[in-house]
């Protein structure tokens, strides 16, 4: 384990309801910190926005009101969207997931199982790269263009994300487990943006033909769905 990191840690989680502001010497007290590596820290943590210093006394920084916001919100996705997630793995008997964006990563905060004996292994906070499998892709697809070419680690991939924004949904086969077909649509809030995509996946035999047009169907309707409970009012030109 990094030791400061722990250090670092501690401090924050002096910070209390009752306790918003303390001193040099109250924080390196509390710690069991010596005063020049206490200091030390709280420089690092002022810099990066977790803690502000003002008159000798510290309190904790706008940037853990920015997580805490995204923490909540994420929160708030999970537990909205999860009811339809299950109605929609009961209907279509495929994996259902819930994914984010997290920073250059796509991560997998809620998963519904099928009931199929065979499953797939995909846990929740699984993160993946933007530019393999449907979920991560379709949040790709949305991105300003610089960002897309900042993460894409082939330029050939640019005409395929820009094909999955035209056409509304993403769908891979293969390229995050053996055998496998991904499909997904986005979800969005009461702004017009992309915040996650609805992605089913299961064993590719099983995304063919008419139940491959049912999956289709399904996942959009549960897609929207979810979008229009966080607001979203559908606009023209959007699929």
């Amino acid at each position: 384990m990094n030791q400061s990191v722990i250090k670092a840690l501690k401090i924050l989680n002096l910070f209390s309801e009752e306790t918003q502001e303390l001193t040099l010497k109250e924080i390196a007290t509390q710690s069991n910190l010596p005063k020049p590596t206490a200091y030390r820290l709280l420089q690092s943590l002022e810099e990066m926005g977790y803690i502000i210093g003002h008159d000798g006394r510290y309190s904790l920084g706008l940037k853990l009101l920015e997580l805490g916001h995204l923490v909540s919100h994420q929160l708030d996705l999970r537990q909205l969207a999860k009811p339809l997630m299950t109605n929609l793995a009961q209907s279509i008997n495929e994996a259902v997931h819930l994914v984010v964006l997290h920073g250059d990563h796509a991560t997998y905060i809620e998963k519904v199982e099928s009931r199929r004996a065979l499953r797939l292994y995909t846990k929740v906070g699984k993160s993946a790269p933007l530019y393999k499998g449907s979920g991560p892709k379709l949040l790709l697809a949305h991105l300003p263009q610089t960002e897309q070419m900042r993460v894409l680690p082939d330029e050939s991939l640019i005409e395929e994300v820009e094909q999955i924004r035209q056409q509304g949904y993403a769908m891979s086969v293969g390229e995050q487990d053996l055998d496998t077909t991904g499909l997904s649509y986005p979800i969005y809030n009461h702004s017009g943006n992309v915040v996650a995509a609805l992605t089913v996946s299961g064993l590719s035999s099983h995304f063919e033909g008419d139940h491959l047009t049912f999956i289709k169907v399904e996942t959009k309707k549960t897609a929207d769905e979810i979008s229009r409970c966080l607001g979203y009012a559908k606009k023209e030109g959007h699929s």
